[in-house]
């Protein structure tokens, strides 16, 4: 990118929460529903005469990511009608907040924002063979809007805050904010200048459902704001979608401004005045929030000293988080074992989590915590915690009455790691032959071969010493 240019993005972020019904109504709120039109009621679906119930839990979820990232929780807030017709809209208005949204700043990932406000999500249209279809399940649900300032300078740094943002919703269950079935749906907006500390024509881009996506489409718009701007041409104030195929941005329509939806207060819904609610105070609110990410990150390298890859892997999912704190708690604490217990949970419970397609974490975490003590003490070798491992996964139980039932225990018997050692010199004089020739490799070789031959049992470390000394006599 030239240096001459300077990018500023924004983002606004919607994300659907977690709640067992509407925004507005008693339809049940499914995100994996698949049958078409099965949760709507009269109420979504604009039918005369009725008339929206605002959806307390709803307003609970946006006031504690209000007082996790640290913005001005309001004392009176209000809904508004934001006007416009598509026809995944039934009413032909969306029920949005406006002037007096439910959060106003604060700061994620070093980002300042400017509002978190509460509507409700529209239809979802699908386009086949000539056909446009539209299903109102999707309609009515409560969905959380978070705008930033216009501070974010590059497309990794937009990436990395939404990724935080889906994990702090996570954290607050809040929601389960999954691009892929957009649950969070994230737009950039984007605007490139030649002089410092001004902002050039805004551009909205769409369409982005994934991280990878977000950070590409922004790449590639500031790269086309900077090839029109050295040709003295002008940049368009529009919104443009996100073409995943060819990997590039095209033109939707020219961007509408605030005029355009003439909102105005929502007449069937009571102005709130949530002073007048205890459990709404801002002070309350707070003492509800869990441990925040940053708090998990500092806490697991002070208390543990995890290395930043490690601490990443596990703080980016709460099942990862909770089952950690569960083994170190299962540990008393001891920092060794806890850094074995994550690198085991990162690498091989990770591993075969990802190779099942499970969700959860399949192993109860006392029984992982045994394991890991087994392993630091030199009762299971590496590759016999490995083993052991899917046994416990598989079957569950003890992971001591499952490893010394599988012969997986490592065999601390001088005798029979010394009689392993004698068997596979004699069945290696090639490999002995070149060992005593001067090739160290040669040794690494016999050590395979002992392990091999005690099923993993032998301790690698002592198996070397025995074939050294073995291999010294004439």
């Amino acid at each position: 990118m030239d240096s001459t240019y300077v990018p500023t993005i924004g983002l606004e972020i919607h994300a659907e929460l977690k709640t067992q019904t509407k925004m507005f109504c008693n339809s049940r709120n499914d995100p994996d529903e698949t049958r078409p039109n099965v949760n709507i009621c009269p109420v979504c679906m604009a039918h005369p005469g009725t008339l929206p119930v605002i959806n307390r839990a709803a307003v609970m979820h946006v006031l504690r990511v209000g007082a996790a990232i640290g913005g001005e929780l309001a004392d009176h807030t209000e809904f508004d009608r934001k006007s416009y017709f598509y026809p995944d809209i039934p009413k032909g208005y969306q029920i949005s907040q406006y002037e007096r949204p439910l959060v106003k700043g604060g700061e994620l990932d070093g980002v300042a924002i400017t509002r978190v406000h509460l509507e409700e999500d529209t239809a979802r249209s699908s386009h086949e063979q000539g056909v446009s279809l539209v299903d109102f399940n999707r309609a009515g649900v409560p969905l959380m809007e978070l705008v930033t300032e216009p501070v974010i300078h590059e497309a990794a740094a937009a990436g990395r805050f939404a990724r935080e943002l889906q994990l702090l919703l996570r954290t607050l269950d809040a929601g389960e904010a999954n691009l892929e079935k957009g649950e969070m749906r994230v737009e950039a907006n984007i605007s490139v200048s030649a002089e410092p500390g001004t902002l050039g024509t805004k551009v909205e881009v769409k369409n982005l459902n994934s991280f990878r996506s977000l950070e590409r489409a922004i790449a590639y718009e500031v790269e086309r704001h900077i090839a029109l701007l050295r040709e003295g041409k002008p940049v368009l104030q529009e919104t443009r979608g996100w073409d995943e195929n060819g990997q590039k941005t095209f033109s939707q329509r020219l961007k509408e401004g605030s005029a355009d939806y003439r909102y105005f207060p929502e007449p069937d819904l009571p102005k709130l005045v949530l002073s007048e609610d205890a459990e709404c105070a801002p002070q309350v609110v707070q003492a509800t929030l869990p441990e925040l990410p940053p708090q998990r990150r500092a806490r697991y390298r002070e208390t543990y000293e995890l290395k930043d890859s490690l601490v990443e892997q596990i703080v980016r999912d709460p099942v990862y988080s909770a089952f950690f704190d569960a083994v170190a708690q299962a540990m008393s604490g001891d920092k060794k074992l806890a850094q074995l217990a994550a690198n085991y949970l990162a690498a091989d419970l990770a591993g075969i989590q990802a190779r099942e397609g499970w969700q959860d974490l399949p192993v109860d975490p006392i029984a992982f915590a045994k394991l890991i003590a087994l392993t630091h003490a030199g009762t299971l070798s590496s590759r016999g915690a490995k083993d052991t491992l899917e046994l416990l996964v598989a079957h569950g139980g003890d992971p001591e009455e499952l490893a010394t039932k599988h012969g997986l225990i490592q065999i601390q018997n001088e005798d029979a790691l010394g009689e392993i050692v004698k068997a596979v010199i004699a069945q290696e004089p090639k490999a002995v032959e070149e060992y005593r020739s001067g090739k160290e490799s040669a040794l690494q070789y016999l050590v395979g071969m002992s392990m091999r031959a005690s099923k993993g049992a032998g301790n690698p470390s002592r198996i070397r010493e025995l074939l050294l000394e073995e291999l010294s006599k004439s």
